[in-house]
């Protein structure tokens, strides 16, 4: 397991970026910079990343490629083109996005829509389309589960593998994404050994966070950093090492470099105790 966080950290040059994530043990990152930067900084990074043995995880993508504003869409497509072909000359494991939204503004966000059979079809041909359009030679693409967008479990990701039918089309692995129900919630442990069965051999890279129940009515899940919820991360980082040792884990979705930090020492100190690091 290579443990990462999804932020470069404030840094001034490549070299200071990959110092920071050495000194604190991150042993994967998220490519700290997009394809419309200059070549010679891509460069940098990259030079960096692998002189200090830092695996690329992910490049993401992050937008609605099927956006309802014709204009929001096109340069959302058009981002995905130039990341996926950027991960793909860096080497990193996947190129990662969600699905994408149907049936509102909100770029990643839950509506009715997102779970038509259209809504289905068009995530598939659109993959398709863009796998071929960049036909990548290193890397893969793959869909961040969601609790409100396909796919939203290990069964929908299977279907989705085999309906786009792409060999440069991998996983992505978030696991608190996928608790979504009462039943995946309450027996967490069982869904994610359902989860890691199902899915472990193809696993690119995986998010790590945590999740909480809510004390209100009606049923509530509440995202929050690790060690605030009652997710087994010793349980998780098992089962992720049982597959592969090398696996990009990558602490995400706080909101300083300050949290992050706080995160990134409080994971080391658990997994250290449990020598799973």
């Amino acid at each position: 397991m290579r443990l990462g966080i999804s932020t470069a950290l404030e840094h001034r040059t490549p070299e200071e970026w990959a110092e920071k994530m050495v000194s604190l043990g991150c042993r994967a990152v998220i490519f700290p910079v997009d394809y419309i930067a200059p070549e010679n900084l891509i460069a940098d990074y990259l030079r960096e990343a692998e002189r200090n043995n830092l695996l690329i995880a992910e490049v993401g993508i992050w937008r609605n490629v099927f956006a309802a504003d014709p204009g929001e869409r096109q340069e959302a497509r058009k981002r995905a083109v130039g990341q996926l072909r950027l991960a793909d000359e860096i080497g990193a494991i996947c190129c990662v996005n969600v699905a994408g939204t149907f049936g509102g503004p909100i770029w990643d966000g839950g509506y009715r829509d997102n779970f038509t059979k259209e809504a289905w079809n068009n995530l598939v041909s659109y993959t398709r389309e863009l796998i071929d359009e960049v036909q990548p030679k290193r890397v893969k693409y793959s869909i961040e589960p969601m609790p409100w967008m396909y796919p939203t479990g290990p069964d929908e990701y299977l279907e989705l593998v085999k309906d786009i039918d792409r060999e440069n089309f991998g996983i992505h692995f978030d696991f608190v994404n996928m608790i979504n129900s009462p039943q995946r919630y309450f027996y967490m442990n069982e869904f994610m050994q359902e989860c890691f069965d199902k899915l472990g051999d193809s696993i690119l890279s995986c998010h790590l966070k945590d999740i909480r129940l809510r004390k209100e009515l009606t049923f509530q899940l509440e995202e929050t950093c690790c060690g605030k919820g009652v997710l087994d991360i010793e349980k998780y980082i098992s089962f992720m090492n049982s597959y592969n040792r090398d696996m990009p884990v990558i602490i995400e979705h706080l909101d300083t470099d300050e949290d992050y930090l706080r995160s990134l020492l409080y994971v080391k100190e658990r997994l250290d105790n449990a020598n799973l690091m």
